[in-house]
């Protein structure tokens, strides 16, 4: 299951919205990556995604496999709507 999202944020992704979105896919037992410009990271991990250096309007895809990859989806989905992060594509 993967969704795809366009980064709305001025700053693009920092360590703010970061920790926001791995703090919302950390307590889910699915794998989760974080795609950008055909490089992947693991997205319960801060410093993988920091290494990413997504700028305003970078689209991401989050990539997830197992028993609750759809709850996940769900929820970095709400993160980054509802704190202005990104937008779905």
């Amino acid at each position: 299951m993967e969704q795809t999202f366009k980064i709305t944020t001025p700053e693009g992704l920092h360590a703010r919205p970061i920790t926001l979105l791995v703090s919302a896919v950390t307590p889910f037992a699915a794998e989760v990556q974080l795609t950008f410009k055909d490089r992947s990271v693991n997205m319960k991990s801060i410093m993988g995604v920091m290494s990413q250096g997504v700028p305003q309007g970078g689209v991401i895809t989050v990539a997830a496999q197992g028993t609750d990859a759809e709850q996940l989806i769900q929820a970095v989905t709400e993160v980054m709507e509802s704190k202005g992060i990104g937008e779905r594509c």
